[in-house]
């Protein structure tokens, strides 16, 4: 057989493998089906190169982190692990907190592909002008001028970062900051505009809320639509995302606008489809919903954040300070202990749920609210970070633990 022969046959045969192959897999909606699954640990082992066991250790460490919550794991595009407690269920719609920061960048990096022609230099563009954000003139700081997409969305636009103790961070060394006032949901836009400046953009990082709400801002401006309808469209839709939104009521006051700074409201499963996608580069069905280029951006150290390992509203592991996991890894917590985790060379993605009780009322988004069954955790307090000797529970330190034990418990 001649060589070219020998290529086609080759060709031939993965073509007809391609239906088998966990790249190729994409989930069904819920409704329809939901995720393949697995029966038993040795099946596990055997399809999806993960040992249960080392699961378990993950699933609590959130157990012990907060009073609500759960832990789902995917590989090789098989549900290996899906356990809630509390109030957390596979249908609950939880406020996810900051957790929706990433799904603000997700949508930012759609939209520059989308939009190139109205925004072609992308990230690199400065953003505090008439065409993109007529919302911000006249500005209340000259420097604000020079703030460019992709600082809004790495944090280190020199906005001030928010609550009661913040930080800034220059070239990793951190500095405290005197709180300022911050958002204010009765009028997000322009609260979050007129937050002042710390730094000059680009020369600190500051976790800032503002930052990627405007970055929101940007979106709505150029695309015409509103941030969770371009969700919708682009990728809820798309993926089969089913009963999800922003958490828009507030009291007796309703948001005229979804937050960039987070609060969406997405079924555990679905959370999942998210970061399933951009394991597979963007990609679901054949279609190319996400820039493949844009993920790898969120994976990086970033040039817009010279200062930490903050990447485009990802904390990225390519420094390789989460020693226990790959250094592709990319993920965004929220408050209350959530967080969605990517690790691409792994095809693995695991979705961590948290929450205080509050995070579960359905007045915030106006979903129904599964009924919860699992009354053991009324009034529970997670035990203080003082009394573990190396303090890695709880918050972030819970998630990059779960991020470790997980990634540890692939065999292969």
């Amino acid at each position: 057989m001649s060589s070219l022969h020998s290529i086609l046959a080759l060709l031939a045969l993965v073509s007809s493998a391609a239906p088998l192959l966990a790249a190729d897999y994409f989930p069904p909606p819920d409704s329809k089906g939901g995720w393949r699954t697995l029966s038993s640990p040795a099946e596990i082992r055997e399809k999806a190169g993960i040992a249960l066991d080392r699961i378990e250790k993950a699933y609590e460490v959130c157990e012990r982190g907060t009073p609500n919550g759960g832990l789902l794991v995917v590989r090789k595009g098989y549900l290996v692990f899906e356990r809630y407690f509390g109030r957390a269920s596979r249908n609950a719609n939880p406020d996810m907190a900051s957790t929706g920061k990433a799904y603000t960048s997700i949508a930012c990096g759609v939209m520059l592909h989308e939009f190139k022609d109205r925004i072609p230099e992308g990230l690199d563009t400065k953003v505090f002008t008439e065409k993109y954000l007529p919302q911000a003139l006249p500005l209340n700081d000259p420097r604000k001028a020079d703030i460019k997409l992709g600082h809004l969305l790495c944090m280190s636009s020199g906005y001030w970062g928010e609550g009661q103790s913040p930080s800034g961070f220059v070239l990793g060394k951190s500095q405290p900051l005197k709180p300022v006032p911050g958002q204010n949901i009765r009028d997000l836009d322009r609260s979050s505009l007129d937050v002042p400046l710390w730094c000059a953009p680009g020369e600190g990082y500051s976790y800032s809320s503002p930052a990627p709400h405007i970055a929101s801002l940007v979106l709505r401006n150029i695309a015409g639509m509103e941030l969770q309808e371009y969700i919708r469209t682009r990728l809820g839709n798309p993926m089969g995302w089913e009963s999800w939104g922003y958490c828009l009521h507030r009291g007796d006051f309703d948001m005229p606008h979804a937050n960039g700074a987070g609060s969406t409201a997405i079924h555990a499963t679905d959370a999942l489809r998210f970061g399933y996608c951009l394991a597979k580069g963007g990609m679901w069905e054949g279609k190319q919903l996400v820039p493949a280029d844009y993920i790898r951006k969120c994976q990086e150290l970033s040039p817009y954040n010279p200062h930490t390992p903050f990447t485009l509203q990802f904390e990225t592991n390519a420094d390789g300070h989460v020693l226990g996991a790959p250094r592709d890894a990319f993920f965004k917590s929220g408050a209350g202990g959530f967080g969605i985790l990517v690790v691409p060379s792994l095809d693995l993605v695991i979705y961590k749920l948290g929450g205080k009780d509050g995070q579960y009322d359905p007045s915030l988004t106006g979903l129904p609210q599964p009924e919860f069954t699992d009354r053991s955790r009324e009034n529970w307090q997670p035990i203080p970070r003082s009394a573990y000797n190396e303090g890695s529970l709880g918050g972030d330190d819970g998630l990059r633990r779960v991020l470790e034990l997980v990634s540890l418990a692939v065999i292969e």
